[in-house]
C-alpha cells in the first residue's frame, strides 16, 4: 500500500562499519541462519515514481543495488566521510554507463575534501578510462534539498566530534551515526510519523547512541512509528531482541520497506 506522499523507503543495509557477520566472528548473531541477523553497512533508498536518490553509498553498494534490482539513480546523498558510508564511490560507474552521465553527489564542504583525498583518481586532471564520473554538489545542514520531486530537509548531528547529517523527507526522519543531537535540530525532527535512529548495542559508546539512549530520544520525539539501525552484532538475535523494545518501536532489517 502506497503512503500518501507517494516514496518508498528502502533500507539497503541495518548494520554497523563492520557489518553482521563480521568477519572471523562465531557468534550466536555472527552465526545465525536468519536473515534479519545479517546487515549490511548502513544505507537507504528513497524512491518516488519519477525518482531515486541513494543515502550512502557504503562498501556493499554493489550488491545493495543488485539486490533490490535498481536500474536508475538520480543521486546520492553522503551523511559523513566515515569509510562505511563512502566506500562504495567508485560502483557508480555502473550507472555512469548507463545513464550516460556523471553522478550527482550531494555533501558538505569538509565531506567533499574528504571524497578527493578518499578517491583521488577520480577527480585527477588526467583521468583513468573508466574512472567514476562524479558531480559533487555542496549542501549545509540549513537549507533543503530538492532532487527531482524529493525534498529533504538536513538535521546536524554529532558522532562524537563529527557533525553527520540526516535528512527528513516529509514526516519521515532518518538519522544514522548520532550520539548528540542539539535542540535546535531536534526542532526539525519534531512531529516525525517515521523516525530512524541509530542504536548500536546496550554498552555505553564514545559515538554512538545505545539501545536506551535511542529509546530515549524515541520517547521525546513521539513518532507514530520509530525504527533503530546502524546495530551491531553485539546487539544480540534480531528476534530476541526486537521483543524488549516499546511496542511502537523496531529493529529495520536489510531489504525492509516502508511507504511514506
Amino acid at each position: 500500500m502506497k503512503g500518501k506522499h507517494g516514496i518508498t523507503i528502502t533500507f539497503l543495509g541495518t548494520g554497523t562499519s563492520q557489518g553482521v557477520p563480521v568477519i572471523a566472528c562465531n557468534c550466536k548473531v555472527c552465526t545465525s541462519a536468519n536473515p534479519k541477523d545479517k546487515r549490511l553497512r548502513c544505507s537507504i533508498l528513497v524512491q518516488s515514481a519519477t525518482t531515486s536518490v541513494a543515502v550512502d553509498i557504503g562498501p556493499d553498494f554493489r550488491h545493495q543495488m543488485l539486490r533490490e534490482g535498481v536500474k536508475k539513480l538520480d543521486a546520492v546523498l553522503i551523511t559523513h566521510e566515515h569509510k562505511d558510508h563512502v566506500g562504495g564511490l567508485d560502483e557508480i560507474r555502473a550507472f555512469n554507463f548507463i545513464q550516460k552521465k556523471q553522478m550527482d553527489i550531494y555533501c558538505t564542504p569538509r565531506v567533499e575534501t574528504e571524497l578527493r583525498q578518499q578517491f583521488n583518481y577520480a577527480f585527477s586532471e588526467i583521468k583513468y578510462p573508466g574512472s567514476p564520473e562524479i558531480n559533487l554538489v555542496n549542501i549545509n545542514a540549513t537549507e533543503t534539498i530538492t532532487i527531482g520531486d524529493i525534498h529533504f530537509q538536513p538535521i546536524e548531528v554529532m558522532h562524537y566530534k563529527l557533525p553527520v547529517l540526516g535528512f527528513r523527507i516529509h514526516d519521515f526522519t532518518y538519522i544514522t551515526d548520532a550520539n548528540f543531537i542539539h535542540e535546535n535540530e531536534m526542532k526539525k525532527i519534531e512531529g516525525s510519523d517515521i523516525f530512524v535512529l541509530n542504536a548500536l548495542h546496550y554498552d555505553d559508546h564514545i559515538s554512538h547512541y545505545t539501545v536506551q539512549q535511542a529509546i530515549e530520544i524515541m520517547d521525546q520525539v513521539k513518532p507514530r512509528q520509530g525504527f533503530f539501525v546502524h546495530m551491531s552484532h553485539r546487539l544480540g538475535l534480531h528476534e530476541e531482541e526486537e521483543k524488549k523494545l516499546p511496542g511502537f518501536i523496531r529493529f529495520a532489517y536489510d531489504g525492509m520497506k516502508i511507504e511514506i
